[in-house]
């Protein structure tokens, strides 16, 4: 008498599902990491070391170059060893523990692709020893700037394999645990990443505004000011005067109008001559229809000295002008908004809990008095107009600046003629 086994159960079913993708996730994990540790090699063992010790570049040049690469490629080694050994959550909990080394690169990789740019142009020895070693059979026809780029694209892949992974390893594995902090970490990395290339483009666009505006006297770049769309729009005058075309620049923090230079001049032919700069801070705007024949339509933006009227005849342009300018506003004010609310909270007095034992008729009265005037003095603050802004020079721009320290400093009340 034969016996036959009966159907797995759903349960047991999906645990084998769980575990062949996991194989396949794993065996895939294996074999690109080491790959990875391969071309680390390459840049380590024929850049780095060989530089350093032929003395082509000065030192401060190489590691403004090749930043941490020799200790991510040390920490990457170790890592493949725990890889290969099938220890996924001990081998990713201690490459956790090193991210540090990723954060470093990650965040000099512009600098580094600008000053290896540099130095292709003005150090001959070094152009020539890139050109030699990028021959050599190991390297594939790859080049250093692609190989550069590595640890940047590998901390993506290390996002999707570790979601996979912990996506199909059961939570009573001992690994989840690890494999589920190193999704966290690693996804935070990945953060920094998409965070720094914003800044970088937006930089690159502030730059080219920078550059189509004649002269030096309309400052854009600023830190914390993010580019978020151009374009011409007819400006309405007073008094029943045509309207005029006008180039328009929305920024995160102001609106900048500006006007052609004459084709017919030698140097700025292709150039904009900034005329006004409106701050979005007290700004507010509004769609007026009925004002034109056909399509299109007005947009009225009010500011505290000045009031525009624009005018488009494409429909969907004036809709994302306004969506544009909604938002700009919208999010300005609301950061401003709790730019106050922490200065009102450091000017608040503070009072120990043994103070409001030993004297309850003044905790009683004059706390309340003393938040009452702080009051009346952060709203008669808010009611001062703010300083004029002024634009910082371009070489005074950091990438760690955020859009909450430009809203505070470079936004004011009214228009700044140009």
């Amino acid at each position: 008498m034969s016996f036959f086994p009966g159907p797995c159960s759903p349960i047991q079913e999906q645990r084998d599902r769980w575990e062949r993708k996991r194989s396949r996730t794993a065996r895939e994990l294996v074999l690109t990491e080491q790959h990875y540790c391969q071309q680390l090699k390459l840049v380590t063992t024929y850049f780095v070391e060989i530089l350093k010790a032929k003395g082509t570049l000065r030192q401060d040049i190489g590691e403004n170059i090749f930043s941490s690469i020799k200790a991510i490629h040390s920490v990457n080694q170790s890592l493949l060893v725990h890889l290969e050994n099938a220890y996924f959550g001990r081998g990713f909990d201690q490459f956790c523990s090193n991210l540090q080394h990723y954060n470093t690169y990650v965040d000099n990789i512009y600098n580094a692709n600008k000053v290896l740019g540099i130095q292709l142009k003005k150090n001959k020895a070094f152009r020539r020893f890139k050109k030699l070693q990028e021959t050599r059979p190991e390297f594939n026809n790859h080049k250093l700037e692609d190989l550069l780029q590595l640890p940047i694209q590998r901390i993506d892949q290390y996002k999707h394999f570790l979601q996979d992974l912990t996506s199909n390893t059961s939570p009573d594995n001992p690994e989840f645990q690890q494999l589920s902090r190193a999704v966290t970490a690693v996804c935070e990395v990945s953060q920094r990443i998409e965070n720094n290339t914003r800044r970088h483009e937006n930089h690159l666009q502030l730059c080219r505004v920078q550059k189509l505006l004649k002269g030096r006297k309309t400052k854009v770049l600023a830190a914390g000011r993010w580019y978020i769309r151009e374009g011409w729009l007819n400006m309405v005058l007073p008094k029943g005067a045509e309207a005029k075309p006008k180039m328009f620049f929305l920024f995160s923090d102001m609106l900048l109008q500006a006007k052609r230079c004459s084709p017919l001049h030698p140097t700025n032919g292709d150039k904009f001559t900034g005329q006004h700069s409106y701050p979005l801070q007290d700004c507010t705007v509004e769609k007026v229809f009925g004002h034109t024949k056909s399509q299109g339509g007005l947009l009225s933006l009010t500011f505290p000295k000045a009031k525009l009227l624009l005018m488009s005849g494409n429909q969907q342009d004036l809709n994302d002008w306004y969506q544009s300018l909604s938002s700009a506003i919208r999010k300005l004010q609301s950061k401003l908004t709790v730019v106050h609310q922490r200065e009102e909270l450091r000017q608040r007095p503070l009072h120990s809990a043994a103070d409001s034992h030993n004297t309850p008729s003044c905790s009683s009265n004059d706390p309340g008095r003393k938040r009452n005037m702080v009051s009346i003095e952060t709203s008669e603050q808010a009611q001062k107009p703010p300083v004029e802004w002024e634009g910082s020079a371009p070489k005074r721009m950091k990438q760690s600046d955020t859009p909450e320290q430009s809203t505070a400093e470079a936004s004011s009340s009214g228009c700044v003629i140009l």
